[in-house]
């Protein structure tokens, strides 16, 4: 049996329990405090570290751990770059050894103060969404493997938080979540995206159920996408990319003009996601969003939802070129359009692309009342 020391995120139990994989038991759980070492927000994340110095850290420590409860917190914290030290923990009933998780060399970099309290009310929602996914691959997925798709883990979870708070679809029948009952969810792959099989039974508009249907889901996350509009010019600018999808349907042109796009992150807004994402792919700053859509992209196979934008923005002659990350394998090339281009590409079909379309259509409603406020 080990006897580990919890000062992080894993101080709140409901988190703990999911990595444990039980519920704990309070004759285990001792408040303590490590003395001479504090708790550091790591820097651009929501979990802190523990460093030598200052008036120490609070948390409790957790006895009677099995060797499988130990392998599945390492394997939790293996993604986060952490290992185990035994340290001298001061609690009510004296002195204990207990091991934590202490940041490998290098590897992450304290930051400011973190505040527990704070991080319950704004991450744990998300953080124990996540949890729950990553655990589910303990004993089939590396460290590394984990470290890979905890990004996407947590994009997912910030998606479902997003979709109990806001939905402004109309529904005439009324019928809502509460009509459907899950008899199974069977996760058939899991990397950056997830594909997941869900057997429902369901409302039926006649009255009765429609008993276990079957289908496979295309798991992603909520992205923005975003047009951007120099009204002065009357012109547009686009991004060229390499797209999988066409690929895999066999298209000859799997090189796409889209509007620039990208991913929400956890804690971020679809404003700030569009905004992000315009200095990324295309070097360009926006003056004013303009929200067009809130949409699904293909709501009978896919969770991915989009917050479609246009953007002002100025777009002088020599703005085009290559962006994007590396480390997202990103190869991105832009491209300026007059506005009567970009219409003449949608009705010759040549704008294979729903948002783009759909963003299109929008500024031709509006066009001309932007110019005049320009």
């Amino acid at each position: 049996m080990s006897t580990l020391f919890f000062y992080g995120t894993l101080r709140h139990k409901p988190l703990l329990e999911i990595v444990l994989g039980r519920g704990l038991n309070e004759d285990d759980v001792i408040a303590g405090i490590a003395e001479g070492y504090t708790a550091r927000a790591v820097k651009g994340a929501d979990f802190p570290v523990i460093v030598f110095g200052g008036r120490g850290a609070p948390g409790f420590v957790v006895k009677n751990l099995t060797e499988e409860e130990v392998a599945r917190l390492n394997f939790y914290e293996g993604g986060f770059d952490y290992s185990l030290t035994p340290i001298d923990i001061k609690t009510d009933t004296g002195a204990m050894t207990a091991h934590v998780y202490f940041p490998m060399p290098d590897q992450l970099h304290a930051a400011g103060p973190w505040d527990f309290d704070k991080w319950v009310e704004s991450w744990s929602e998300l953080t124990c969404l996540a949890a729950q996914e990553a655990m589910s691959y303990f004993g089939e997925k590396s460290h590394e493997e984990l470290d890979f798709m905890f990004p996407s883990i947590r994009a997912r979870a910030a998606s479902k938080i997003a979709a109990q708070r806001e939905n402004h679809a109309l529904s005439p029948s009324r019928f809502t979540r509460d009509d459907v009952v899950a008899s199974s969810i069977d996760r058939k792959h899991a990397g950056f995206f997830t594909l997941e099989e869900h057997t429902v039974t369901h409302r039926s508009y006649r009255g009765h159920t429609v008993e276990n249907v079957k289908r496979e889901v295309f798991v992603g996350s909520d992205a923005s996408l975003l047009l951007p509009y120099d009204a002065k010019r009357d012109r547009v600018l686009l991004v060229e990319q390499f797209r999988t999808g066409p690929w895999a349907r066999g298209d000859q042109a799997p090189w796409m003009l889209e509007p620039i796009a990208g991913r929400i992150d956890p804690g971020e807004t679809a404003e700030g996601a569009a905004l992000r994402e315009a200095e990324e792919e295309a070097n360009i700053t926006v003056s004013k969003l303009h929200s067009i859509a809130k949409v699904y992209a293909s709501p009978g196979c896919n969770t991915e939802f989009f917050h479609i934008f246009v953007g002002e923005a100025d777009l002088p002659d020599d703005i085009t070129g290559v962006a994007g990350l590396d480390t997202e394998a990103e190869d991105i090339k832009s491209y300026l359009f007059s506005f009567d281009e970009l219409m003449e590409m949608v009705d010759r079909y040549q704008a294979a692309n729903a948002p783009l379309v759909l963003a299109a259509l929008w500024l031709a409603r509006r066009r001309d009342a932007i110019r005049a406020s320009t």
